[in-house]
């Protein structure tokens, strides 16, 4: 009886899954369209006052995407409140939409990224994971690596599509 080889295995591939570089943390939406007068306009009055008496510390440790959702026009001023008011307790801050957040977060992980372990090595970016990897961080992970490695696939080692493979 002849011995089942493990091919993937020996195949040299290195598997990179961007959903073990998820940064561990809660997500939060922070959307003002509730603080707008008539839902139309803020009033800065009105949003110091939401300002003081909002209880910032539910935001500690968490990553938060600030924005409104309202069609209306924000002052600058009011993103840069926001901000003071949750930097004491907030991981990261951006404004956005949470789909905006998860990019903010993959483009710090990646820019400290070490392409140069992988160099001549055949990478498989792995596809379906249970964390919500961007489509941006997809694009960034293949920017970095490409001048390095000898080629990039997507998907499972046992079933890849070919995104790049260096010319000879």
């Amino acid at each position: 009886m002849e011995e089942i080889t493990n091919r993937v295995a020996n195949s040299g591939l290195i598997t990179l899954d961007l959903g073990e570089m998820y940064p561990a943390g809660e997500r939060v939406l922070l959307d003002i369209k509730d603080q707008l007068f008539q839902g139309l306009i803020l009033r800065e009055k009105d949003f110091r006052e939401y300002i003081a008496m909002h209880d910032w510390s539910q935001y500690k440790n968490k990553f938060v995407a600030i924005t409104c959702t309202a069609d209306a026009i924000i002052p600058d001023w009011s993103w840069m409140l926001l901000a003071s008011a949750l930097q004491p307790f907030a991981k990261k801050i951006v404004f956005g939409d949470l789909e905006k957040l998860e990019t903010v977060l993959f483009t710090e992980v990646l820019s400290a990224f070490d392409s140069e372990q992988y160099r001549d090595a055949r990478v498989v970016i792995k596809g379906c994971g249970d964390k919500p990897v961007p489509k941006t961080a997809y694009i960034e992970l293949t920017r970095v690596l490409q001048p390095v490695v000898k080629s990039i696939m997507y998907g499972e080692p046992c079933s890849t599509v070919p995104v790049y493979k260096r010319p000879k």
